[in-house]
């Protein structure tokens, strides 16, 4: 051989290492690195099909030498030497070995790693290593479903082998498999195509129409693809020349016209070119037919096309479509669009088989979803439960929901959390409970599902707890489950307390429900029967209005420890139609309730339009003294200072002026007792001077309403803020280019507390809200949309519900020291937390109190349970439901109003009541403590004003005090 005749350099060195070599292991050697060359080269020919006259030359140069080594090595070296060719081969060929090996170990250690499984076969198929392929490639179909893709290649790879009738079975039987994974219309096309070549053989004929007809009921009805096929077996049925055969052609285009498909108009225009009869009437009717139900069907069919995958949302639309109209064979094809683009959502699986367990209930369609869906997401747990139901539900033997074909797989598919393996251990235990006959005192399928108890609690005890570091089973749901059993149905309360002490050891023994369950437990025996606790608890689920989630958790637990299959799916489904109708009633009841408040809301503003039009007619009677006073107050106002915003402080300076001798602008409450003490103050020429001069020099903040959508309002700022435009800008610049900030002064200069923030896109605006709540200066900001609320009265500031949240809690006398992430720590072992608020002052000091939002209604309830009377840090916390009470409407002054409609005098109680200050003109020693109730929690109710005479003391002569200081 050359590469012998002409040793490289570098060989004496290899040999030198390694060992020397014998002649005939290294012609051996180069021999097998020959032919892994020859048909890694046939199966690139076969593949994508290379022609030219070069590749037929080496082709032939391969097969004239029957595997001489050296004739094929200088043939396919080209320019290249013989001896440059050879050490870049064997490289290359040390670079896939090695990495070749890596991937096995890796799939050694994780079976589960898909791209690890597409790396290796690609590289054995570079090699040329056919039988590592097929293994390879077996291997990651038992494992996964394989695309379209990868079973095309390997299809290719197959047919380009095949040489006998053996080998053509063996490509059937990888056909028969890959249509299996997933609807693909190429695949199909590609079956049909080649089982056409075997036409000659015995019963060819019979094998090729029978795949164009399953071909034509798995994607014959797909919109864009389906056409192909048709196309394809009509054309297989033309080439054969028997005048039989033409009526079959007709039944073709009559079939293919009756479905609305892309391109039907010329579909119809070749059926009549081709037919030498006139169409029949019923053929054009059912023709017009469907290409009426393709204008309904194009709009989700074009929505497809301009989207980008997975277009999972389109595919929805489109499935809500179908599941109206109720065609089950289209239903099923959407089902399986969507899945090709979407096979790793689960909540897509879990409809699609949902569906074909309560519409269709064939056995081989359903249980072949449900094998499908978990080999697509096999980390779902919610889809192996769901497999394991469908198993019972169809009468499949035990041994192969046991182990190690179903369940067994399941547990090793590798969950994400520790609470799916106690799910899915639930749910086959749930099914060997179903299997026991209890009537007998002991049976083989009782001691299987006791044997089966403790293997769960040891699995979730050894394999989960040091996995995942925590317990999967915190609650012991399935020791209470099994002690009921013990309890109910064996009548083994020895066993089944001696399970309920083991609960209690575990941590539970704090918990009131836990012992309440104790309770249940002993008494369970003693009253009632399951037929009328069924009944009850059947009725309940319909009647329950305030808490039907829990109930509808007593009926489900109730069939999972006594109920049958039909059982369980019955109680299923009636919660599952009772709990949405209590959201639908829930969220009619939510709509209703705001267009009240709406309605409320427009009754305000009506008053207020009304009040402002009835000032405007008293403003155009006064003298114009009394005008010029009162654009004075007006000018006093900055644009967004809210007349209702700060109306104490407003009224302070009205009523603090004296009848006469003392200015307006002094800013202290004086008293009756006061109004002889001296007060220093400029004569009011002069305050009226300076007050001129503060409005000229204070610059006017002006705001153009239709930039809102690109302004933000910002507040809770500290007052002390020096230059709050420079500071705040670099803050508000991380959410884009800021056009100006403007900060609102008062009339003395200060800075009030907030400003608007103007920028120069809307994406911005929206941005900076994220910026709510920040810390700036030790005060959380505010950021909140700039709105113009006698615009859009609908709009609301506050951002949480006001309203009943049974998945909220709210917990009071917390720590202050408490931080969020303690109190996370101590709620997420009741449930998943889903948000977790502590209230805090403007000043962003903590209150003590918390919301914390739980999943469900069912976790929130059970935190209640656990959680109320707690004690953290030495305080002893409050939890319950969120419920807060209605927020109330600042008080106006109409309110003030007698029902006589006199407005109660102002020099009675002044601007914020009856202040401290006022003196009282009846003597001490004769004033009676009030009968006023005082309130539990907050402020005594203020008495009501009824008559005049309550506000004003009563007449009396000297008499009737002496009568009163001789009873004292």
């Amino acid at each position: 051989m050359a590469t012998a005749a002409a040793p490289s350099a570098s060989e004496p060195e290899a040999e030198s290492k390694v060992g020397p070599k014998t002649e005939g292991e290294e012609d051996e050697a180069k021999a097998a690195r020959t032919r892994r060359k020859v048909l890694s080269r046939a199966v690139t020919a076969a593949t994508y099909k290379t022609t030219g006259t070069e590749w037929d030359q080496q082709e032939e140069g391969v097969s004239e030498s029957d595997g001489d080594d050296e004739e094929y090595a200088m043939a396919s070296s080209g320019d290249s030497s013989p001896e440059e060719y050879e050490w870049e081969y064997d490289e290359e060929e040390e670079k896939n070995q090695l990495e070749i090996e890596r991937l096995e170990e890796q799939l050694s250690i994780n079976v589960y790693d898909y791209n690890c499984h597409v790396d290796l076969i690609r590289l054995l198929r570079l090699e040329g290593e056919l039988t590592k392929v097929r293994m390879a490639r077996q291997k990651m179909s038992e494992i996964f479903p394989l695309t379209e893709e990868l079973w095309l290649e390997w299809l290719h790879d197959e047919i380009s082998m095949a040489q006998d009738g053996l080998d053509r079975e063996h490509v059937y039987e990888l056909f028969e498999k890959a249509v299996k994974d997933y609807i693909c219309p190429n695949i199909w096309l590609e079956y049909g195509q080649y089982s056409v070549g075997g036409i000659g053989q015995k019963g060819g004929l019979e094998k090729v129409r029978s795949v164009f007809e399953r071909a034509l009921s798995s994607v014959g009805l797909h919109m864009t693809k389906g056409l192909a096929i048709w196309e394809a077996y009509r054309e297989f049925e033309s080439a054969i020349v028997e005048a039989a055969r033409l009526e079959k052609v007709h039944s073709l285009f009559r079939r293919q016209l009756a479905i609305p498909l892309y391109d039907m108009e010329a579909t119809f225009a070749e059926y009549e070119e081709w037919s030498e009869d006139p169409i029949p009437e019923s053929v054009i009717q059912n023709y017009n037919k469907a290409l009426k139900q393709l204008e309904k069907y194009k709009p989700y069919e074009e929505a497809l096309l301009q989207a980008e995958a997975p277009r999972l949302a389109e595919y929805q639309a489109y499935i809500d479509f179908e599941m109206k109209i109720g065609d089950p064979a289209r239903i099923q094809l959407i089902f399986e669009r969507a899945l090709v683009e979407n096979c790793l959502v689960p909540d897509l699986w879990i409809r699609y088989s949902q569906y074909l367990d309560r519409q269709l209930k064939v056995k081989d369609l359903v249980l072949s979803v449900h094998n499908r869906a978990v080999r697509n997401c096999p980390w779902t747990v919610a889809l192996w439960s769901r497999y394991l139901l469908a198993l019972e539900r169809h009468g499949v033997d035990h041994p192969v929901i046991s182990a190690p074909v179903t369940f067994e797989k399941a547990l090793n598919a590798g969950f994400i959390q520790a609470t799916d393996y106690v799910e899915i251990w639930q749910a086959y235990l749930d099914y060997l409970r179903r299997r026991v006959d209890f009537k007998q005192d002991s049976s083989k399928e009782l001691e299987e599902l006791r044997a089966t108890f403790t293997r769960a609690l040891e699995y979730l005890k050894q394999e989960v707890e040091e996995r995942f570091n925590e317990s999967g089973d915190p609650s012991c749901m399935i020791m209470q489950n099994w002690a009921r059993i013990e309890a109910r149905l064996c009548s083994n309360m020895q066993k089944a307390r001696e399970l309920w002490d083991s609960i209690m050891t575990k941590g539970n023994a704090k918990y009131a429900n836990m012992w309440l369950e104790y309770y249940n437990l002993e008494s369970l025996r003693a009253h009632g029967d399951t037929q009328h606790c069924r009944k009850a608890l059947h009725r309940a689920v319909q009647c329950t209005s305030d808490y039907p989630e829990h109930v509808c958790e007593v009926l489900l637990t109730m069939e999972r420890t006594e109920g049958t299959l039909e059982d369980w799916d019955i109680a299923v489904q009636k919660t599952e139609t009772r709990l949405a109708r209590v959201n639908e009633q829930r969220m009619k009841a939510a709509e209703k309730e705001a267009a009240l408040a709406q309605q409320e809301e427009e009754k305000v503003e009506q008053r207020k339009r009304a009040r402002a039009e009835k000032k405007a007619l008293k403003k155009k009677k006064k003298p114009r003294g009394a005008d010029k006073h009162r654009a004075d107050e007006e000018d006093e106002k900055e644009w967004g200072a809210d007349e209702e915003e700060q109306p104490s402080k407003r009224r302070r300076t009205e009523n603090s002026v004296p009848p006469s001798g003392e200015t307006r602008g002094a800013e202290v409450e004086i008293g009756p007792a006061e109004r002889h003490a001296s007060v220093n103050v400029d004569p009011p020429s002069k305050q009226k001077d300076k007050a001129a001069a503060l409005k000229r020099d204070m610059p006017k903040v002006p705001h153009d309403s239709s930039k809102d959508s690109i302004t933000v309002f910002v507040s809770n700022l500290p007052y002390s803020m020096g230059e709050p435009d420079v500071k705040l800008k670099p803050l508000f610049e991380a959410c884009g280019e800021v056009v100006e900030i403007r900060p609102i002064f008062s009339n003395r200069g200060d800075f009030r507390g907030y400003c608007y923030v103007e920028f120069k896109e809307e994406k911005s605006a929206l941005q900076a809200l994220e910026l709510d709540r920040k810390n700036v200066e030790g005060r959380p900001m505010f950021v909140s949309p700039c709105v113009d609320k006698s615009k859009n009265p609908d709009f609301k500031v506050f951002r949480y519900s006001t309203a009943l949240e049974k998945h909220k809690l709210f917990i009071s006398g917390l720590p202050f020291s408490c931080t969020k992430e303690e109190l996370e720590e101590i709620c997420k072992t009741h449930g998943t937390v889903k948000d977790l608020r502590l209230v805090t002052n403007r000043a962003g000091k903590p209150k003590g109190l918390a919301y914390v939002e739980y999943e469900n209604e069912s976790q929130a309830s059970q935190a209640v349970l656990k959680m109320d009377g707690m004690t953290i840090k030495e305080n002893v916390i409050k939890v319950a439901i969120s419920n807060p009470p209605q927020r109330k409407v600042p008080e106006k002054p109409e309110s003030r109003k007698a029902p006589g409609g006199s407005m109660v005098p102002r020099q009675l109680y002044g601007a914020r009541g009856k202040g401290r200050t006022q003196l009282s003109l009846l003597p001490r020693a004769l004033q009676r403590p009030s009968a006023t109730p005082q309130a539990e929690n907050g402020p005594a109710p203020r008495p009501a004003v009824t008559t005049s005479a309550t506000t004003e003391a009563p007449k009396m002569s000297n008499a009737d005090f002496a009568k009163l200081l001789l009873r004292k």
